[in-house]
């Protein structure tokens, strides 16, 4: 799992890190609110452990700004923060747990399986983005557990490409999938693409380049 630690304080921030290296998962480190709000807009995580006082925007606020980008990673607040109205905005702001300092690593770990169980998608989901999910058993895509409305040909394009993801789909697939092998030169099935992903809240199709387009599975978790 791909997790991102916000936390200003070095020996605890080392000690989580080594932790949660040693049960396989990957962590990038943080110990200011602004410089992750920078990073956390752009790169995608499955996690984020958000200390609440650190320098420049609070955890508090870091979630809040995220949210307004549409960035809804689940996350858990560690903090020695005590009051509870700070408590309530917390999960107000829809953080999945909180974690009060001190605490055993242990109990991290376990916060963290729980989080992500209650994250885990039905069987048959094909995970598209932070948002979006492909159900291939009644080609549906979910946002948010909300059903996204397509097209027919735009829903065929996204079948293809969830059925595909981490693969490019070049031009010829999409002629056969989706066009039933009838000719359409490329700029038409650019142009489709095009308007699909205009739809979208989640630019998750990845243009490449002369060659088709993809969905990267390391960018969808």
């Amino acid at each position: 799992m791909k997790i991102f630690l916000l936390e200003d304080e070095p020996m605890l921030s080392e000690a989580i890190h080594e932790y949660l290296l040693s049960l396989g998962h990957r962590v990038a480190l943080c110990d200011n609110g602004t410089q992750a709000f920078e990073r956390l807009k752009d790169e995608t995580f499955d996690l984020l452990i958000l200390d609440i006082n650190v320098p420049g925007m609070n955890g508090l606020e870091l979630l809040e700004a995220l949210h307004t980008f549409k960035v809804r990673t689940p996350a858990i607040y560690i903090s020695a923060l005590v009051d509870i109205e700070g408590i309530s905005r917390a999960y107000d702001l829809g953080c999945y747990d909180y974690l009060k300092k001190p605490f055993h690593l242990k109990e991290l770990s376990l916060r963290i399986d729980k989080v992500m169980q209650s994250c885990t998608l039905p069987r048959n989901h094909l995970r598209l983005s932070h948002s979006y999910s492909y159900d291939a058993s009644t080609s549906t895509l979910m946002c948010e557990n909300v059903t996204h409305p397509l097209t027919k040909r735009q829903l065929q394009i996204i079948d293809l490409l969830a059925r595909n993801r981490g693969r490019v789909v070049d031009f010829d697939q999409f002629r056969t999938y989706v066009w039933d092998e009838e000719y359409v030169d490329n700029a038409t099935i650019r142009a489709e693409v095009s308007r699909l992903k205009k739809s979208l809240k989640e630019d998750f199709i990845q243009n490449i380049r002369a060659l088709g387009y993809m969905i990267d599975i390391h960018r969808s978790h």
